[in-house]
């Protein structure tokens, strides 16, 4: 059986399977890693999340592959704002930089606009799925977990932006919805690096009760084996 070297458990417990896993790939887009989009303007660090860039790269090259499924996700609103929250409006406002503000790369966080997009070095490739949302965690109001059971998929290698936001939400809504999830620690980034420590410590509490965490290293050794196998 064929698994990857993860704490505080081997990742996924019935064994790799290019049939049951995907790659989930979270909000690689301009705004929240591309100087002046939403990210850079309330202060966080671009470093932090930009870090995440090369192993989400090495994430993508080894699941392809593999020919896991992978599927990226967006969070950005209607252009008429329409999908968001009073209390969100209400924030992004008094922050005069948040949702559906005027910035450098459009108005933030709206679909259609420059910021929305995935960046060049994260860009999906024909075939590969992208879903939009409008919240953090990537299966509220979407047609994620539809697109995951019509495939059968069980277990999820997850990536992207930010660690202790919307990666975090999606894996915590995953596992509610029974889901295995492998939150890749190097291939993920925050605005702030104590917040990016604290979501990796949060996977293995309570023995990993929300998944389990392992590098870019471990995952694409993993998946070098499933590709041997299937040879």
């Amino acid at each position: 059986m064929i698994t990857v070297a993860s704490r505080p458990y081997p990742f996924p417990y019935d064994g790799l399977s290019r049939s049951a896993t995907a790659l989930i790939v979270i909000d690689m887009q301009r705004d929240f890693l591309d100087p002046g989009g939403y990210l850079d303007a309330i202060g966080g660090s671009l470093d932090g999340v930009r870090q995440a860039i090369p192993g989400v790269q090495r994430l993508l090259t080894a699941a392809r592959r593999t020919g896991l499924p992978i599927i990226h996700t967006k969070q950005a609103y209607r252009a008429d704002l329409a999908d968001l929250p009073p209390h969100k409006a209400w924030r992004s406002a008094w922050n005069r930089s948040g949702v559906g503000q005027q910035g450098p790369l459009g108005r933030v966080l709206v679909r259609g606009e420059p910021g929305s997009e995935i960046i060049a070095e994260a860009a999906p490739l024909p075939g590969e799925i992208v879903v939009d949302k409008s919240a953090n965690g990537a299966f509220t109001h979407t047609d994620l977990e539809i697109i995951l059971r019509a495939r059968g998929i069980r277990h999820l290698i997850v990536c992207g932006i930010t660690s202790d936001c919307c990666v975090h939400c999606t894996i915590r809504e995953a596992n509610d919805r029974g889901f295995q999830c492998l939150m890749v620690e190097d291939a993920c980034g925050s605005g702030d690096e104590e917040a990016h420590r604290a979501a990796v410590y949060m996977m293995t509490v309570e023995g990993g009760v929300l998944g389990a965490v392992a590098g870019v290293a471990d995952v694409e050794v993993g998946l070098a084996q499933l590709e041997r196998e299937a040879a």
